[in-house]
Order: C-alpha cells, then sequence, then structure tokens
C-alpha cells in the first residue's frame, strides 16, 4: 500500500494539495519560532537571550497547539472526499490496516516534502522576528539571527510526527470499520469538553487569582480565549445545526429555491461545512480575544512606568496573534476551496435536476453565510473567555470600555475570506456541461 500511495501522489497531485499547504505553513512558523532557540544558544541575557526564549516558547508553543488542530481537520476532509476511493479499495480486496498504511504514508510523503519546501520560508520569517525584537528594543542590534539544528529539527520532526499523528486518527474514521465511525462525535464531544474546561480554568484563573496583577493577567487570559476556541471549533457541527434550525428561515426568505437549498444543503452536509466553520471560528476567537486584551491593557497602562518585560509581551502578542491569524487565514481559503471544488459532481446533478448555474451559486453563497455566521458567533463567544476576565482583573470591570470597531473589521474579514473563496470555487466548478462533470 504504500506503493500506492506514491503512485496516489504521483497521478492525483492537485488531491493533496489543502493538506501540503497546512503542512507547509505549520512548518514554516514552527521554524521560524524555533530559530529563535538557535539564535539565543551564543546570546547573553544582557543582549536579549530571555526575549528570545521566551517568544519561541510561547510563540512556538500556540503555533504547535493550531498547526496540529489544522492538519488534522484539513486530513479529515481530504480522506473524506476520498471516500469513493477507499471503498473502491475496500471492494477489491484492501483490508483496513492496508488503508491505513497507504493514509499514514501518503501524510508522511507530504509532510516531508512540505518541511522541505518550507525551509527558506522559515528562515526569513526566523529572521523577521529577530529584526522585530531588535526594532523594539528587546534584543541587541548585534545579535544576528541564526537559522541551525534547533529550527530544522522541529520543523521536519514535529510536521512529519504531528501529520503522522492525524493522519492514523484520520485514518481510523475514515478507513476504519463502521463501529469506528459512529464513536467519532462521542471523542470529538469529549475533546471539545476538555478544550472547554481548560479555557474556563484560565479564565478564573485570570478573575481571580491574576487579579491586580497587571500584564501577567495577560499568560493566563491569552490562553483561556485560544482553548475555548479550539473546544467550540470541535463543536462545530451542533453550531452550525443550531444555527440553521434559528436562522434558517432568512435564507429561505432571502433566496426563495436557492435559500431553501442552501437550509437543506446545511442540515445534511453539516458535518462536512463543518471543516469550513473551524477555521472561521477559531479565526474569530483569536484575533478578537488578542486584540481587545492588547487594546485593554494599552487603555490601562496609560502614562504608567511599564515593566522592562512590559513591551516583551506586548510584541509577543501582537507577532503571535498575527502569525496564528495568516494561518488560520489561509487555512480558512484552503479549506473552503477544497470543500467546494470536491463538489462538482453535485452540482452536475443538481444541474441535470433542473437548477441554474445562477440558483446553485446563490445556494453556496447562502450555505458560506451560514458558515460565517456560526464562525463569528462561535469565535466571539470564545474571545469572552479572554476579554471579560481580563477586564475584571485589569480595569476591575467585566464590562470592558472598548469600541466595536475591532470585531467588525475581523468580521469583515471572515465574511471576504468566505466569499471569496467559495463563490470563486463555485463559479468555476458549475462551468461547461453537466454532463461532462458527471463524467470526471
Amino acid at each position: 500500500m504504500i506503493a500506492t500511495a506514491l503512485r496516489n501522489l504521483r497521478h492525483r497531485p492537485g488531491g493533496f494539495v489543502s493538506t501540503f499547504l497546512s503542512a507547509f505553513l505549520g512548518a514554516a512558523l514552527l521554524m521560524a519560532f524555533a530559530s529563535l532557540i538557535d539564535t539565543a544558544t551564543d546570546v547573553d541575557a544582557a543582549s536579549g537571550n530571555e526575549s528570545l526564549v521566551t517568544t519561541a516558547s510561547v510563540g512556538g508553543g500556540w503555533c504547535l497547539v493550531i498547526v496540529a488542530f489544522a492538519v488534522t481537520s484539513t486530513l479529515t476532509l481530504a480522506i473524506r472526499q476520498r471516500s469513493e476511493q477507499i471503498q473502491l479499495l475496500r471492494r477489491i480486496g484492501a483490508t483496513g490496516p492496508q488503508l491505513r498504511r497507504m493514509i499514514v504514508g501518503e501524510a508522511a510523503v507530504v509532510a516531508v516534502v512540505a518541511s522541505a519546501v518550507a525551509v527558506p520560508v522559515g528562515l526569513l520569517l526566523g529572521r523577521v522576528l529577530v529584526n522585530l525584537l531588535q526594532n523594539t528594543g528587546q534584543v541587541a542590534e548585534s545579535v544576528d539571527p541564526v537559522f541551525g539544528p534547533t529550527a530544522l529539527g522541529t520543523g521536519f520532526g514535529v510536521t512529519l510526527l504531528g501529520s503522522v499523528i492525524a493522519a492514523v486518527a484520520a485514518a481510523r474514521r475514515g478507513a476504519g470499520p463502521a463501529r469506528a465511525k459512529a464513536a467519532r462525535p462521542v471523542l470529538r464531544r469529549i475533546g471539545a469538553v476538555l478544550f472547554l474546561l481548560a479555557g474556563t480554568n484560565c479564565a478564573v484563573l485570570t478573575a481571580t487569582v491574576m487579579d491586580g496583577k497587571g500584564i501577567d493577567a495577560m499568560q493566563t487570559a491569552g490562553q483561556a480565549g485560544i482553548w475555548a476556541s479550539i473546544g467550540l471549533a470541535l463543536l462545530a457541527p451542533e453550531l452550525l445545526r443550531l444555527v440553521t434550525a434559528l436562522l434558517g428561515w432568512l435564507p429561505r426568505l432571502v433566496g426563495g429555491v436557492a435559500g431553501e437549498l442552501a437550509v437543506l444543503g446545511v442540515h445534511t452536509r453539516a458535518r462536512q461545512l463543518a471543516g469550513a466553520v473551524m477555521p472561521v471560528l477559531i479565526f474569530t476567537g483569536i484575533a478578537t480575544g488578542t486584540v481587545y486584551m492588547q487594546g485593554i491593557e494599552d487603555a490601562e497602562a496609560a502614562g504608567q512606568v511599564q515593566q522592562e518585560y512590559a513591551q516583551d509581551i506586548q510584541t509577543l502578542n501582537y507577532v503571535v496573534v498575527g502569525m496564528i491569524t495568516l494561518f488560520v487565514a489561509i487555512m480558512l481559503v484552503n479549506t473552503l476551496i477544497a470543500a467546494t471544488a470536491s463538489r462538482r459532481r453535485e452540482f452536475a446533478q443538481q444541474r441535470l435536476a433542473g437548477a441554474t448555474r445562477g440558483q446553485l451559486t446563490a445556494m453556496v453563497a447562502l450555505e458560506a453565510a451560514l458558515v460565517t455566521v456560526t464562525g463569528v458567533i462561535g469565535g466571539a463567544v470564545g474571545s469572552l473567555f479572554t476579554v471579560l476576565p481580563f477586564a475584571s482583573a485589569r480595569a476591575g470591570s467585566f464590562v470592558p470600555d472598548v469600541t466595536p470597531a475591532a470585531f467588525a473589521i475581523v468580521v469583515a474579514i471572515a465574511v471576504v475570506l468566505t466569499a471569496a473563496a467559495t463563490l470563486g470555487t463555485t463559479r468555476r466548478s458549475v462551468r461547461g456541461p453537466a454532463t461532462a462533470a458527471m463524467r470526471a
């Protein structure tokens, strides 16, 4: 089956683009942060050793969590899209262990290739991080960026290990027996509860133990929002069904037949569309929580003498949220394009049944609207795990004095990314005769 995996990669490279991009971007980010450890090796405390190590540890740690989540969801989506091929291999005699070896082999090869391609990008991003720390006075100008064994080992090792573990988990669901598939929602929900409990614990610590600790409260407040956003993302199918049940009347009212098709499509394909809800939710939750947390800190710190490491934390916040947000945004576009492109045969069947191209485009647009609304609402809830307790600990009130402008910008970005990815891919998918798409 390893030979089959290599042939799949050679003859169906397009089917692995989304997995490759997730692994490539993840490896680049991990190498960039890990390179700070290489840089810090020969740097003393006076020249910024602590700032380099702190940025590498915190930024790299959170990137690791997000990258693992992204690679797992992307691989799961890719395997789900290949269900027909997997069933065909089963019918000709392939066993579950053989199919799992094939899927894991594909993931391992993609991870190694993606990591190799990511080396120059990781090197460049690592230099950008060092320059940023130098520009804010946290690292001496005399320090030269180093890209060494820690960066390469972390990039290749973590990306390969994470991809293999994700592939094993995804393969057990996609190529396993029916009882394994039935247990999947239970395991997912248990994971969601654990992440939400972790987020709640950090939120409580922020509002109680870290009350009055100043900027130090960011340490737990930032974690709270990230853990909670991941937990809510794992509940994406349930959240999407709930939002559709509550707001399904609106697409029907606005879109007519297309709206009815969109609501029915979301009800029947909630698990598949949940893969698109996840990056929207994580993007909204992390970006909103971090931006408002930093805004509250800036307002409270105005005119006051700050600790020496305050600048480190502020820079770290913006660097981490910037890189993670960019990665999740690309993951969002990547996931939506892959999910929409895989529906070409479905669109063809609907066209043969009488649906027009315009109706299909409108249907996908309304589905994307429900996906976006679900992700934005979930992300907003996740961000509250950061914003409310930090506001209490830092400003003395659970109701922060902030403007909704930042949240509006985050929502606008999510809407633009979602619309551009889905509508553009849908228009390409419905081009040409429907009979040709059925034969593809």
